[in-house]
């Protein structure tokens, strides 16, 4: 069965979906993504593909559908995975304090006043596993450019892709900071996943990037997934760019140079890898599946449908609780899970969506979602930093609701 057909079989006009493919290419014809690469399933069977522009402008190398991206915080949901699968096993649970596993973190103060020494008050209550999950943690990134927290992680180099010292080293340099506010008390967008993946390699008992491998990338067969882009990889690496003045892109990574050509010291559970479209959809469809893929049975279906629920304290939505901005998207009607966003009142939203649909996005504006009313999933590709340049994964899901002719809801 072709593509067309299978979109028609599975309830999209064809002649609707087309417009995705217009509606990216005006991006990409007026410079503003190098590439653009959508991916959209149905019952986990594609239904339709775009591959636009070029995956290395400097050089004229054409976008392909196996060209490797760097995913950033599209990391984050697969670093909490690897962490469900453990809690899965009994080996760790979700209201464990942190301090259990990180015993640094016991006496974390929550910051008062100072640029160091700092002022401290004592937390509310500790830290707990949920906490680094759903980014109510108390932690925060250097970025974010808000406080005097934030100007400390920056001070100290704490986050980033290349950085000098190893999940261990992180922990300590964390220990030594105060909390931006006590554990559960607001949403903050942080370093909570890297902590996350030294959680997984802690109780595992080997290095993380080992753990990936072993309990999601080999069983999904997401062959092109890792913390490195490999010698047999080197030519399928894209370039990526950053937004410019004007709305122009400049040359950010040259993946001939880039420092993701050799393993990292520092192996980001909040952003470290990259990967291919075809490799993430796996990912995604596994999700969709309540956990399984292909006989490959990573979570089960329960597990799946707890990450997938709000977690913030009391129902609340992003809007109510969040302390930062990480993206273009709005947050009305969204609530935060254990590793992604989700959906709980699809109105508030003010686009086409469902109730518990969860998503999450890239840094180089890569995103992805999962729909299990509508057996939905979709992965957008590029390389432009930041995701804030354009609001084109609102537009891409208004494109995709809007060729879908026969809902389940």
């Amino acid at each position: 069965m072709d593509q067309l057909t299978r979109a028609k079989s599975l309830g999209f006009s064809t002649e609707r979906l087309a417009r995705i493919d217009g509606h990216l290419k005006r991006y990409v014809d007026a410079g503003k993504f190098p590439c653009a690469q959508f991916v959209l399933a149905r019952q986990g069977q594609v239904v339709h593909q775009t591959v636009l522009g070029q995956q290395d402008p400097e050089r004229g190398l054409p976008l392909a559908e196996d060209t490797v991206f760097r995913i950033y915080s599209m990391t984050k949901p697969i670093t909490c995975v690897a962490l469900m699968t453990l809690v899965e096993e009994g080996l760790i649970a979700l209201d464990d304090p942190i301090s259990k596993y990180i015993p640094e973190f016991k006496d974390l103060g929550v910051f008062s006043a100072g640029v160091g020494p700092y002022l401290t008050t004592p937390p509310a209550r500790p830290m707990q596993v949920v906490d680094v999950l759903r980014h109510t943690s108390g932690l925060t990134y250097g970025f974010q450019n808000r406080t005097n927290v934030d100007a400390a992680y920056r001070k100290l180099q704490v986050e980033g892709m290349h950085v000098q010292h190893d999940l261990e080293g992180f922990i300590q340099m964390l220990a030594k900071l105060p909390l931006e506010f006590s554990p559960g008390e607001a949403w903050n967008y942080s370093v909570s996943t890297d902590v996350v993946g030294y959680l997984v390699q802690k109780v595992a008992g080997k290095p993380f990037s080992e753990v990936l491998k072993d309990r999601i990338f080999e069983p999904l067969k997401m062959v092109d997934t890792g913390f490195h882009v490999r010698e047999d990889q080197k030519s399928r690496f894209a370039a990526c760019y950053e937004f410019a003045p004007g709305g122009k892109m400049k040359l950010q990574d040259d993946p001939t140079k880039s420092a993701y050509l050799a393993p990292p010291k520092f192996e980001s559970g909040g952003g470290g890898l990259v990967s291919t479209a075809a490799d993430y959809l796996r990912f995604t469809n596994m999700l969709l599946n309540g956990g399984e893929l292909e006989g490959a049975r990573i979570l089960a279906p329960k597990t799946v449908r707890l990450m997938a629920s709000n977690h913030l304290p009391g129902g609340k939505d992003l809007t109510e609780l969040s302390r930062s901005l990480f993206s273009e998207s709005t947050n009305a009607g969204v609530g935060f899970g254990l590793g992604f966003a989700v959906v709980f009142d699809p109105p508030k939203t003010l686009i086409p969506c469902s109730k518990g649909e969860f998503y999450w996005g890239g840094a180089a504006s890569t995103a992805f979602w999962v729909d299990p009313v509508e057996d939905v999933t979709a992965v957008f590709m590029t390389q432009l930093l930041p995701s804030s340049s354009y609001p084109i994964r609102r537009e891409l899901r208004t494109l995709v609701y809007g060729a879908l002719m026969e809902s389940n809801a």
